[in-house]
């Protein structure tokens, strides 16, 4: 089916935003002559900032430019000027929904939630059944605008360029750091409690993988996580790097020299693998649409530490049982996923 101007909308966080890419490509490919926007938040504009496969990209700021509804609903009518033939929405909210409409496309595609009467093809909403990975989710909205593409060479996809890649360099030459020197990041945090392990138990891993494995490790704890990193450094026995103060594409080129990467579900265990670099994921909670088989990064080497703890429901972040399936896990069990990418 053929459109003449798209525009592609997901607007939440780095790794939901990041496992959207795939559907850039996926329009590109069976639509090479076609305009393509993508947008998305001033937060999260880095993911895309550089994508081949795109012709724009369009800021949508709800937290602060565009927070109000009239700001919103003028953001929307301005998009008219594109004359878009197809909007797809890949995470429906209402305001994506509402702007979905007023830019004026004739189809607009995405699921039925959240003011749903927005759109003209609505998807049924199964996310939270989490019966597959989010990526694919969102290839479904592709699917359901008629658009053909092949699957199996679609995966995330950060660009980094000479500029990032030359920080770097500066960064780790400063540090002291050579090529010989085994790297290992490590990203403490995540933006739910029932998503961090405890920072004591990644000082004590770090102490181990330094004093076992004379490795490196690299704190990632840009912006809100920062506070996160330092409690795991103060609670260090030997000195880590902190890495604080870089964009999303430094810190993704930064991650493409470490031997590998230990995080919580987050987005920077999505940003390393994206660039390559195998992942250990450490999840906690139980509900099926909040489990690795949804949110898991999709690196080759990808290694998940999840446990059933018996529990019947999961309250997430209003866990009356401290987190039990998170503390679970042992350092000794994060310790020996790491040996095989140590030996490698």
């Amino acid at each position: 089916m053929k459109y003449e101007k798209i525009l592609i909308i997901r607007t939440d966080r780095l790794g939901d935003v990041l496992l959207s890419t795939p559907v850039i490509q996926a329009v590109r490919s069976s639509l090479p002559s076609s305009y393509i926007a993508f947008m998305t938040s001033p937060y999260t504009k880095d993911i895309v900032m550089g994508n081949p496969y795109l012709d724009e990209i369009i800021i949508y700021d709800k937290n602060l430019k565009h927070s109000s509804h009239l700001a919103t609903i003028l953001f929307g009518l301005s998009l008219r000027e594109y004359k878009f033939d197809l909007v797809l929405v890949l995470h429906s909210t209402f305001r994506t929904n509402l702007i979905a409409y007023l830019a004026g496309a004739h189809r607009r595609i995405g699921y039925a939630r959240k003011a749903a009467w927005f759109l003209t093809d609505k998807i049924p909403y199964l996310k939270s059944q989490g019966l597959k990975h989010e990526s694919e989710y969102t290839l479904d909205v592709v699917r359901a605008a008629g658009i053909d593409f092949d699957n199996k060479e679609l995966k995330p996809f950060l660009p980094i360029s000479k500029g990032d890649q030359d920080f770097v360099d500066g960064f780790c030459k400063a540090q002291g750091l050579i090529d010989k020197d085994i790297l290992i990041g490590i990203h403490p945090s995540s933006s739910c409690p029932s998503r961090r392990w405890p920072p004591q138990k990644f000082a004590e891993l770090a102490d181990r993988l330094i004093g076992q494995a004379n490795s490196k490790i690299i704190i990632f704890g840009i912006g809100e996580d920062l506070k996160f990193a330092e409690i795991v450094k103060n609670n260090m026995k030997h000195s880590p790097f902190i890495v604080k103060d870089f964009t999303i594409p430094q810190a993704a080129a930064l991650l493409k020299r470490c031997r590998f990467f230990i995080s919580t579900d987050t987005g920077p265990a999505h940003i390393a693998s994206a660039v390559g670099v195998p992942c250990i994921t450490i999840f906690g909670r139980k509900q099926p649409g909040l489990s690795p088989v949804r949110w898991k990064p999709l690196g080759e080497e990808t290694t998940v530490l999840h446990k059933d703890v018996g529990c019947t429901k999961c309250l997430a972040h209003n866990c009356k049982k401290q987190f039990l399936c998170l503390n679970a896990i042992t350092t000794d069990e994060v310790f020996n996923a790491a040996k095989k990418f140590l030996q490698s």
